[in-house]
């Protein structure tokens, strides 16, 4: 398997530090606001990777933060006259809720940045001591001219990125890019005793404590997020954990691309957001999944409500599908790699950079064959290859995480069927029309084929 890494720039071969153990870290949500489609891409498409790599047989352990005290929940308490402990507890459910009716399944760990503050203290207090973190009026710092590979991740050299920047005016500071470790509390602000004085940690830092508390290792396999996460955050966790430790902080680093509306960039600074639970109303989570991994993870991906329609038709063609297979009695089959072409082709498009656009390819091909071979008789050579094709939809679609929930027909629909094609085949068109609309006010469709009619619910 083959994962394309930030910090190299090119596709490299997984290897993880432990045979068979796989130790992941992805930023999770600032809890001020409910998150938007566009936040929702790297929760879900890390969410699939994860299930990938459970289903390529690794335990995985995977971990993800709660940032619950920040600059922008502070500012939304005051708005609200309230607390900040409220503001992230509203938000932090609702987090929770959202994902689980987009089927992302819970982080093995969710640890929250105030219940770590402790062990934030201890590692800024190690960085003093070692002389990569300094103490001025509002805060310690981090010096990044201290730290001689700031810049690896983002490839770029501290002058450049200096240039580019957007950072806070400090005359103090002792380069522009030096970030807040620990950053001293105004009043009317949240504040934990520190041996500095009173305040609350930096963004970046929590990152560094929680990635090797949960871990439990100075190195993890993947770290992964938005690519707008690259700099400065990832950077800085980067020199802040490696200047501590002395070790490499992270092997792969995994970024995804945009969420645009109209070419540009979702953003709630912007204002011009889709949040995710509004999506959620119209739509299943399956087809909201299928939209996200319908564009590689690094592409860049435009919402539109007419784009995900088009995936909702497309994700209508599995559903169809799987309900007509139910429906043929076919002998039990089993598949293996080896043995299907299908699979391997849809492993290697997965171990192909995590490639599930080519992936969701290979199940519309394998769709297109159905439609073919249901149209001929029921040889059973064909019944034995639908066997065999019901089997690799279902394990392709699980692995995605955009398997639908087919149920049989209720018994009554059923004999509606028998009586309609008992009344076409005695030539009786009028009456078994009726039956036929009957079938449809229950929410089902008829596909009539040479060999038999399948009742399809509809979506």
């Amino acid at each position: 398997m083959k994962i394309y890494n930030t910090l190299t720039g090119k596709k490299e071969e997984f290897v993880p530090i432990n045979d068979g153990k796989v130790t992941m870290y992805v930023c999770g949500p600032t809890v001020y606001n409910y998150f938007h489609i566009g936040n929702a891409r790297p929760f879900i498409v890390f969410d699939t990777f994860r299930n990938y790599l459970k289903y390529k047989g690794f335990e995985v352990i995977y971990v993800q933060n709660i940032t619950d005290v920040d600059d922008k929940i502070i500012n939304k308490a005051k708005e609200k006259n309230t607390t900040f402990e409220k503001v992230a507890e509203k938000y932090t459910k609702a987090y929770f809720d959202d994902i689980e009716k987009l089927k992302i399944e819970k982080p093995d760990k969710s640890p929250k940045a105030t219940e770590e503050i402790k062990e934030m203290i201890e590692l800024i207090r190690v960085l003093l001591e070692k002389g990569y973190a300094y103490i001025i009026k509002d805060g310690v710092y981090f010096s990044v001219e201290k730290f001689t590979d700031y810049g690896k991740l983002s490839n770029k050299k501290i002058d450049e990125l200096r240039e580019g920047a957007r950072v806070e005016i400090n005359d103090q500071k002792k380069n522009p890019l030096d970030f807040a470790l620990w950053k001293f509390a105004k009043e009317g602000e949240p504040y934990w005793e520190s041996p500095w004085g009173k305040g609350r940690p930096g963004w970046h830092i929590e990152c560094s404590v929680m990635s090797k508390k949960y871990t439990g290792a100075d190195t993890i396999d993947i770290h992964a997020g938005g690519i707008d996460l690259t700099f400065p955050h990832h950077e800085n966790e980067i020199a802040q954990s490696e200047a501590a430790s002395g070790k490499k902080f992270v092997n792969y680093w995994m970024h995804n691309g945009y969420v645009n509306i109209k070419g540009e960039k979702m953003s709630k600074s912007i204002g011009n957001i889709i949040l995710a639970r509004e999506v959620t109303e119209k739509y299943s989570a399956e087809v909201i999944r299928m939209f996200i991994l319908s564009a590689h993870y690094r592409s860049p991906l435009d919402f539109t409500w007419e784009n995900i329609e088009k995936i909702k038709q497309a994700f209508k063609d599995i559903y169809y599908t799987l309900q007509i297979l139910k429906q043929v009695e076919k002998p039990d089959v089993k598949i293996t790699i080896e043995e299907s072409s299908y699979l391997k082709n849809f492993i290697d498009a997965l171990d192909d950079d995590f490639n599930t656009p080519e992936a969701l390819a290979i199940i519309f091909n394998i769709i297109k064959l159905v439609k073919e071979q249901i149209k001929k008789e029921f040889t059973n050579e064909i019944v034995y290859s639908l066997a065999i094709i019901e089997k690799n939809i279902i394990e392709m679609c699980k692995i995605l995480k955009i398997l639908p929930e087919i149920k049989k027909p209720d018994e009554k629909i059923i004999k509606l069927m028998d009586e309609r094609n008992i009344l076409r085949k005695e030539k009786k068109f009028i009456e078994a029309d009726k039956i036929k609309e009957e079938i449809k006010k229950a929410g089902y469709i008829l596909e009539d084929t040479k060999t038999r009619s399948f009742l399809i619910h509809e979506l």
